[in-house]
């Protein structure tokens, strides 16, 4: 019986009280609730650890340590026991990302042995819907990628990656894990596009998926099609499909200094409710 404080990483057996958390906000943890339901918390298929913080033999909160570090439902004293823990094991992932005010304080407490970032985004207003605009008509040419569209599709999300992470997803591995994950998004039916003559002009993926909650993600137009509308158009038309296919709350979140994107998700029927915070390495 654990009747202090304590931090351990989950087993299989305790995934009923995994979910349990994670349910508490499923739109916030739509990300992590979407790879445990599919993979449950053995570290090799879910591609991390689960950390759990446990209060009197109670868990609490829980952090995802895989390629990122996420704070769910982590109060400050969880925060600490993770920032402990992390600062031990030595920094193996490539950003925090999470809730801001829980993502602020873990990466306060890691920046002195971690530090310095290659960028920090301190505010990145979570925006959610349950239903279009009518203000804006969904774009009827953005439509399912094929699988064997791969070789049309990968040159936009590498645009994509590169233009809003700052760095290439094709450097290290040569892109392996990166192509690993368009395909399955591609396979999933969860990648959409605008083509006209060969050439992707819009695109989005429905990245993060469960029953209760899906988040958009990936949104590019085409520098030389900036401007038009298509970004507005290209994302009721992706909602359409969210809602109608994959959950009844769809989400994003957004760069705050990306003015007009934020209120380009606003127009087709966006709000937003809160905050995330990215930490790049």
């Amino acid at each position: 019986m654990l009747t202090t404080t304590t931090l351990k990483v989950l087993e299989p057996g305790e995934l009923d009280a995994a979910l349990e958390i994670l349910d508490r906000d499923p739109v916030a943890n739509a990300f992590v609730a979407a790879r445990v339901q599919v993979a449950g918390l053995d570290p090799w298929r879910l591609g991390g650890e689960m950390w759990g913080w446990y209060t009197g033999g109670r868990l609490e909160s829980l952090c995802y340590a895989g390629a990122n570090l996420v704070p769910i439902c982590a109060t400050p004293e969880a925060i600490r026991g993770f920032a402990e823990r992390a600062r031990r094991q030595g920094r193996r992932c490539s950003s925090l990302v999470g809730p801001a005010e829980a993502t602020a304080a873990l990466w306060s407490l890691l920046e002195p042995a971690w530090g310095p970032a290659r960028e920090v985004r301190a505010h990145q207003p979570l925006m959610v819907t349950t239903a279009p605009s009518a203000e804006i008509a969904p774009d009827p040419y953005v439509r399912r990628i094929r699988k064997n569209e791969m070789e049309l599709i990968m040159p936009a999300c590498v645009a994509m990656f590169t233009e809003e992470v700052g760095i290439s997803p094709m450097a290290g591995d040569g892109g392996l894990l990166y192509q690993a994950r368009v395909a399955e998004l591609v396979g999933a039916g969860r990648s959409f596009a605008r083509v006209e003559n060969g050439k992707v002009l819009f695109k989005a993926e429905i990245g993060a998926a469960t029953p209760r909650a899906c988040q958009i993600q990936g949104v590019w137009v085409d520098p030389d099609h900036r401007g038009k509308g298509l970004s507005e158009t290209g994302m009721a038309a992706v909602l359409r499909y969210a809602l109608a296919d994959v959950a009844p709350v769809v989400s994003l979140y957004v760069n705050d200094f990306n003015a007009a994107a934020r209120a380009a998700y606003r127009r087709v029927g966006f709000e937003e409710v809160g905050a995330f915070m990215s930490v790049l390495f």
